[in-house]
């Protein structure tokens, strides 16, 4: 069985777990829900749901996909909603999907490719029966509060490493391998924010709509998710921003380097055609060709080519070509 937890709460109080196999009847005063949590359920165990708790098909459908974006679906007195997950893997962010069907007296929370279990999620609000007594929407509150706080770590991981990597851009210069993680990360950010999105708006639609078993109460407690998303959204637009920042200043440095050493040989390429000028024309054994019978014209010119090689090497070295 695929069933992680399936509790019965009365007044924020755990009763005790329910069965699956028939529907359970809870109170009319809301008192009492049912929490239902499921980790890649098989289609019969979903359709068992379905006929015992009056699941919509179509969102029976989409949860049992596991493919779809996050939303936010009304099925007549039902809310559906679907949130994405995400975990680091390396340098890959690896997404997961969790479906929430919402009725009057039930919740049920439906988990694919998460990393993170609810257990630790259960404790806690079990720990706080008063915020458990306010039912059904706040479990809602509760989970997808859960998930997007997951984005904080992926997000703060990948902050240090690019600070790292701006580090090391401006200490040394960034080989291949480095440069192709630039891009990688680059490329998983951009993955990340095009799923931040959608979760904006359905922490958006939330905080706003007049939706099934919200009450007025919990609407500023989904604002507090839908701040959080925007938040992960902006740091994640900026880690973009700083990664294109830390290429572009790796490209620039070494386009600096190439010039330094471009001047460079270009320095000593002029301060040795000087003597390799003069003993061309001297090595060409023409029979006459001025100073050839000098008596010290061999030290001469020795002394011409060193005054000139060190006079070009003082002007290159005040222009900073060597």
């Amino acid at each position: 069985m695929s069933v992680v937890a399936a509790s019965l709460y009365r007044k924020g109080e755990k009763i005790g777990t329910v069965p699956l196999d028939r529907p359970l009847r809870c109170a009319a005063d809301r008192s009492e829900f049912v929490w239902i949590g499921l980790l890649e359920p098989s289609e019969q165990e979903l359709r068992m749901l379905q006929e015992n708790y009056g699941l919509h098909p179509l969102a029976v459908e989409d949860a049992l996909k596991a493919h779809q974006l996050p939303k936010v679906e009304v099925y007549g007195d039902q809310l559906f909603v679907v949130a994405r997950t995400a975990h680091l893997e390396d340098d890959h962010i690896a997404y997961g999907e969790t479906a929430i069907f919402v009725g009057e007296s039930h919740v049920i929370s439906v988990r694919h490719g998460s990393a993170r279990t609810h257990s630790e999620l259960r404790a806690q609000l079990e720990a706080a029966p008063a915020l458990l007594r306010n039912g059904v929407d706040y479990v809602l509150h509760a989970i997808l509060d859960f998930i997007v706080d997951g984005y904080l770590p992926i997000v703060e991981t990948i902050e240090e490493e690019v600070l790292k990597m701006e580090q090391r851009a401006l200490d040394a210069f960034l080989d291949r391998s480095e440069v192709a993680r630039i891009f990688t990360l680059r490329r998983e950010l951009m993955r990340f924010q095009r799923l931040l999105g959608p979760m904006s708006e359905v922490a958006s639609r939330l905080t706003h709509l007049e939706l099934p078993y919200l009450d007025a109460e919990v609407r500023p407690y989904f604002r507090d998710v839908l701040d959080h998303v925007r938040r992960v959204d902006v740091n994640v637009g900026g880690l973009r921003e700083v990664l294109s920042s830390v290429f572009e200043v790796s490209n620039l440095l070494e386009q600096q380097r190439q010039g330094t050493i471009t001047r460079q040989l270009a320095a000593w390429a002029a301060i040795l055609a000087v003597p390799t000028a003069i003993a061309g024309i001297y090595g060409m054994n023409f029979e006459n060709m001025p100073e050839l019978r000098t008596h010290y014209g061999y030290f001469v010119i020795l002394a011409i080519i060193a005054i000139v090689c060190v006079a070009l090497y003082i002007r290159f070295k005040r222009a900073r070509w060597i």
